[in-house]
């Protein structure tokens, strides 16, 4: 997306995830509170067709790698706290998705990556109810998505789902 021009706001640590590739700006955080307020606010500055990109550090290095159980459940139910805030700001041709970039089961022995299936959840406004996606096979599913939703066209590598949330 940035090398057709397009604006990407990386949020968190996205800018180290990527090595600081395809990511236009930068905001780095220390928190999920952070993070969601970092969103709240680029949300709110009506960017027509840029990807905004957060990334919420609490759930990986805070919780998941140190089996805290209850500090993750915390952190699920604060982030809920927030998605009517984050909803309330989207304009109807926006696309909101949430996932995970790995699995980190704070319940599993040890504090290394965990190979769970991780959950992708897509929704706009403009959708006119549920729709289960089922097992993706490949994680490039959702980057197509998010590609042919700015673009509209094809990014070559995944499938995208988008016509599958009748958008």
């Amino acid at each position: 997306l940035a090398v057709q021009g397009y604006e990407v706001y990386g949020i968190g640590k996205i800018e180290d995830i990527f090595a600081r590739r395809g990511v236009t700006h930068s905001r780095h955080t220390g928190s999920n509170a952070d993070g969601i307020s970092s969103l709240l606010e680029l949300i709110a500055q009506d960017r027509a067709s840029d990807l905004i990109f957060a990334n919420l550090v609490d759930f990986d290095m805070h919780y998941g790698h140190r089996n805290d159980v209850e500090g993750y459940a915390r952190a699920l139910e604060e982030f809920d706290g927030a998605l009517p805030a984050i909803l309330s700001k989207l304009r109807p041709d926006d696309l909101l998705v949430i996932t995970a970039d790995h699995g980190c089961d704070p319940t599993h022995p040890g504090t290394d990556h965990t190979r769970e299936y991780v959950p992708v959840l897509a929704w706009s406004s403009r959708m006119p109810g549920p729709v289960a996606l089922g097992t993706l096979p490949t994680f490039a599913d959702v980057g197509a998505t998010v590609y042919e939703h700015i673009t509209r066209g094809s990014f070559g590598v995944g499938r995208s789902f988008l016509s599958l949330l009748n958008l």
